[in-house]
């Protein structure tokens, strides 16, 4: 009967079979060792004194501008310089047709012979005068007519000699010089232009580049903030000669000159609530031009115990909260809330909830949960960009 039906007899077989193989499941399981505790990169708290920066937005400004303009009216009949080239002090830069000036000046030096020759008259007459005037060969009214042309005679060279000063002073002033090095800009007249004495309409421009200032502002609240840090102690005072000022170009490098701070305006602007600072830096290659806009690092305090911390070991909870994965010490998952300062390049500096040896996670953040014990691997932390100090940038 069984023979004839082939499907009942393979059930009657796994029936039988059911518990051999069941017995062989569980000796297998039993078998399995226990699965190893996840391993997780974790970075060992060090504090460690890191300069505070704060990064500011701010224009480049030249050092000087100078707007060129006639001293003299006149035919502008030669352009002396080569538009957006480097000029020193006292470069011809534009030729006035000198023709006028000349005639002017042969005038006055003709004129100065004549005031001349009348004092050389006036001298000897007055000489005689005084001769005859003791002897009252003459009347005393003579006399003084004599003496008082040899003053008028005299006052009249000396006007003339002003005038021979000013011709030739206008002569001068026909050839346009650089009144400062810089770099000059586009020519505003050409050949031919007439220009006028003291016009509003400047024939061009000259700024100097190198060094070049960097004006930057920060809010009030920010500068207020920073001295209370200072005065409680929280961060200390970097000396005024130590103090560095970078830029951060706008393609994310910085710039290879370190800068000055020059002074922070005793002044809050109304509509803003800021203050303008400046500072000064190199600029042999010309890399910074006028108007260009950066970002201004400024070195503004130093933390002596700072504790600082990847990006990716900061995590943030349902209410908005920061905090860290911390490894304790029987190898247990922890969560601890932070407090987080300003970031800096890649890092975040912590304010609160950690402590110089305590072990925070770094990496591995997906094979564990909280209360999972694991298995810790120390990682080093970074070389600080800057020794001894590390700087911490404060964004905005």
């Amino acid at each position: 009967m069984l023979a004839r039906n082939p499907w009942k007899l393979a059930a009657l077989l796994l029936v039988a079979w059911a518990p051999a193989l069941a017995g062989c499941k569980e000796s297998t399981a039993s078998a399995e060792p226990e699965a190893a505790p996840p391993e997780v990169g974790v970075l060992t708290v060090t504090p460690q004194p890191r300069t505070i920066v704060r990064e500011l937005p701010g224009r480049i400004a030249p050092t000087r501008v100078a707007d060129v303009r006639p001293r003299v009216s006149g035919i502008v009949i030669a352009r002396l310089f080569n538009q957006g080239s480097d000029v020193k002090l006292g470069d011809a830069l534009y030729q006035i047709d000198p023709k006028p000036f000349e005639v002017e000046l042969q005038a006055a030096e003709a004129a100065l012979d004549k005031a001349k020759a009348a004092l050389d008259l006036a001298v000897p007459q007055a000489t005689r005068s005084t001769a005859l005037a003791r002897t009252q060969a003459i009347s005393t009214a003579q006399h003084e007519i004599a003496v008082a042309t040899v003053a008028q005679a005299r006052a009249e060279v000396a006007a003339r000699e002003a005038d021979v000063a000013r011709a030739r002073l206008n002569l001068d002033y026909a050839t346009v010089r650089a009144p400062i090095n810089g770099r000059i800009g586009a020519a505003r007249v050409s050949e031919g232009a007439l220009v006028v004495q003291n016009d509003a309409t400047n024939l061009a421009t000259i700024q100097q580049l190198d060094p070049i200032y960097a004006d930057f502002t920060q809010s009030v609240g920010e500068l207020n903030k920073l001295r209370r840090a200072l005065q409680s102690g929280e961060l200390e005072r970097i000396e005024p000669d130590a103090t560095k000022v970078r830029l951060l170009l706008d393609d994310g490098t910085i710039y290879p000159y370190s800068g000055k701070l020059l002074f922070s305006e005793a002044r809050v602007d109304a509509s803003t609530g800021q203050v303008t600072l400046r500072g000064t830096f190199l600029n042999p290659d010309r890399e910074l031009l006028s108007g260009m806009y950066v970002r201004v690092l400024i070195e503004q305090g130093v933390d002596s115990d700072a504790i600082s911390l990847p990006e990716q070991a900061i995590q943030r909870n349902g209410g908005g909260g920061s905090e860290v994965f911390v490894v304790k010490d029987d190898n247990r998952v922890a969560v601890q809330p932070v407090r987080l300062g300003p970031a800096q390049a890649g890092h975040w500096l912590v304010l609160d909830g950690l402590k110089s040896g305590d072990r925070v996670i770094v990496d591995g953040f997906q094979k564990f949960a909280a209360g999972d014990v694991v298995t810790p691997r120390t990682i080093s932390a970074e070389a600080p960009p800057e020794s001894p100090a590390a700087p911490v940038i404060a964004t905005r």
